[in-house]
């Protein structure tokens, strides 16, 4: 039997438990409206909520980072260790929570967490896909949106049940993914061995152009896509609000707009494999881009067809380039640290994502709501300034 044949197995099982894993991240967000009566004096908690996932993942990638963990160590292991762990750490929201710090500790903690799933699990692709890593990525990273998603429809499934359920069926998920990575994903056989951490060395990636513009266009991706995923109920439920005779559901809807991406993410790896993934995610964010400035005409529409459909373009546009500048990260990093530098530009942007949200948040209470998401056109604008200079370079 050929290598090629023995290895069949290993994508579909990255991508099904990067999905189950990563279903974590948004279960807070999706059982937002439940633990907020336990806080109704916690008038930032969605902000708040979302930003400590953020700054744990962001704090468990410098973490992964400087010790070069996923380079050091076998990665499977550490994808296996951290699904459990985050698994265990999303259940802590379902105790009795008196203080909302608690609340917020057990979120970053499970965000910490992920920095073991996200970034190593497209560090384990990256040493078994040599060739085509796009198209690898496109389904790794629509897992991850399909998994940022599910807790959404859970909700929807699981109405008539206390949201505890929800985490419940999260947590399971996780333990399930964890498990299938440790046993059937062995290390790849492009695995390198890294270095130890040398803060200098760390940063090597910037001096290559082609590494640089396309963590620039990440960075710009990620100011935008993070706080529409986080806003978009809130989108909903002004829509709604607006227009009494719509009862649109709001769990199920965001589902599938932030679902939308999943499948997004996939096609845009297969078109790389056609026109290269610079080009694709190029076009992606620019799309991206143009939907953050039409939101005073769109996203505030009189009737309902419009507005929808502008959502899932949204949707779709904004998760189609996150894999194909991955997969162009890893491409142009030094071999040795490849998996440090996926983290540490994963590090980069979402502490990026931190920042968006709460000056969402901020600006949400002093300007006009029908202009506050073009704020979001401002990192789309400048990661196309970076990749079409590169493009002028080449």
């Amino acid at each position: 039997m050929s290598s090629t044949k023995k290895n069949n197995h290993i994508l579909p099982t990255i991508v099904i438990a990067q999905f189950l894993c990563t279903s974590l991240w948004f279960a807070g967000n999706a059982v937002l409206p439940d633990i907020i009566k336990n806080f109704p004096a916690e008038t930032n908690l969605l902000a708040n909520l979302t930003s400590m996932v953020q700054f744990g993942f962001i704090s468990g990638t410098l973490v992964f980072a400087i010790f070069a963990i996923s380079d050091q160590f076998s990665p499977s292991k550490v994808f296996f260790i951290c699904g459990i762990a985050a698994a265990l750490f999303n259940l802590g929201i379902c105790l009795e929570l008196a203080d909302v710090r608690l609340l917020l500790l057990f979120r970053f903690l499970t965000g910490f967490m992920l920095a073991g799933i996200y970034p190593v699990g497209m560090k384990i692709a990256s040493d078994y896909y040599k060739d085509g890593l796009g198209k690898s990525l496109g389904f790794l990273v629509g897992a991850l949106v399909f998994g940022t998603a599910f807790p959404h429809l859970l909700k929807t499934f699981t109405a008539s049940f206390p949201w505890h359920y929800v985490i419940f069926a999260t947590s399971a998920l996780s333990v399930t993914g964890a498990l299938a990575i440790f046993i059937l994903v062995p290390n790849g056989p492009f695995r390198t061995v890294g270095q130890k951490f040398n803060f200098r060395s760390c940063f090597d990636g910037f001096k290559n152009q082609g590494f640089r513009s396309a963590a620039f266009g990440y960075f710009g991706h990620m100011w935008e896509l993070y706080t529409f995923w986080a806003f978009l109920p809130g989108m909903l439920l002004l829509f709604n609000s607006k227009h009494p005779n719509t009862t649109l559901n709001i769990p199920l809807f965001s589902f599938l707009v932030i679902a939308s991406g999943g499948l997004s993410c996939m096609i845009g790896g297969l078109l790389s494999q056609k026109f290269g993934a610079k080009l694709i995610a190029t076009i992606a964010l620019a799309i991206s881009g143009l939907c953050c400035l039409l939101t005073p005409v769109l996203l505030f529409s009189s009737t309902l067809y419009p507005f929808i459909i502008f959502l899932f373009c949204w949707g779709l546009a904004g998760t189609a380039d996150s894999p194909l500048f991955s997969s162009l990260i890893a491409k142009h990093a030094p071999a040795s640290l490849r998996g440090t530098s996926l983290t540490l530009v994963n590090c980069i942007g979402f502490a990026i994502t931190i920042i968006s949200i709460q000056v969402i948040n901020l600006l949400a209470k002093e300007m006009n709501p029908h202009y506050l998401y073009m704020v979001l056109a401002v990192g789309p604008v400048l990661g196309l300034w970076a990749l079409l200079r590169d493009f002028k370079r080449n």
